[in-house]
């Protein structure tokens, strides 16, 4: 029988110790779903180990196939530039293929929702309410595109309204989808971040609604995160591709 693939999560890494406690505590519950997978993780940058380092030692043991899946919610930079990079020093014995990015996905926006209800919102408080969904940021034209997309479809499950707002790159901030809210008459303003993990970003988000009525907690390792994870896994090991650089 086949040994099924590892599954190594690709992490960007960050000074901030609160962004990794909190990858591994997503790669926790994604071993907790699927007993038996073995999930690796490795960081781009600022923390260890290395996604190189760990190629290496997977390609020592003797692990052929790997799925090689960003920690990341939109297809940007990091996705289709600094990830492949990588993957193509990767030792010539591994077959590795690069998962899908987690977002956008409706198990996504279920736990956005499920943040939202967490920091006191119920589901009675929908129609009066104004959600600035709230981004790390990005200078890809798509990745924007798809975080606007993201917010109109959230919007039409009931929400007072929802704006897109960006910690970096782009426009507008978070403060500034607060007080378009606060204009546009909804009673209440929730802002939800999308973003995975804690750190300069994501705090800056958390400064900029400081005029809001509600703070949503960030993904984290929330059991939607880890079914996303499971799924993106999925797709991408059937059927495996020849190896990275082949």
């Amino acid at each position: 029988m086949r040994r099924q693939p590892v599954l190594l999560v690709i992490a960007h890494g960050s000074r901030d110790p609160r962004h990794a406690a909190t990858v591994h505590a997503l790669v926790r519950r994604v071993r907790s779903l699927r007993p038996g997978l073995r999930v690796e993780t490795g960081f781009l940058d600022f923390n260890v180990p290395s996604v190189q380092g760990v190629l290496e030692s997977l390609a020592a043991e003797g692990v052929r196939d790997v799925v090689a899946l960003p920690l990341l919610l939109t297809r940007a930079f990091h996705a289709k530039a600094d990830i492949p990079a990588v993957l193509r020093d990767a030792p010539r014995r591994l077959r590795i293929h690069q998962a899908e990015v987690l977002g956008p996905s409706p198990l996504l926006l279920s736990a956005l929702e499920r943040r939202l209800y967490e920091a006191g919102l119920t589901p009675a408080d929908k129609s009066s309410t104004g959600v600035v969904l709230a981004s790390a940021g990005s200078t890809d034209p798509e990745a924007i595109a798809v975080i606007a997309d993201i917010a109109r479809e959230w919007w039409h499950t009931g929400w007072c309204a929802v704006r897109p707002a960006f910690a970096s790159a782009s426009l507008p901030r978070t403060e500034d989808a607060v007080r378009e809210l606060r204009e546009l008459g909804c009673s209440t303003v929730a802002v939800a971040p999308y973003v995975l993990a804690p750190g300069f970003l994501p705090d800056r988000i958390a400064r900029g609604a400081a005029r809001a009525d509600v703070l949503a907690e960030v993904l984290g390792p929330s059991p939607e995160v880890a079914r996303v994870l499971l799924e993106r896994y999925d797709a991408a090991r059937t059927p495996m591709p020849a190896a990275v650089g082949a």
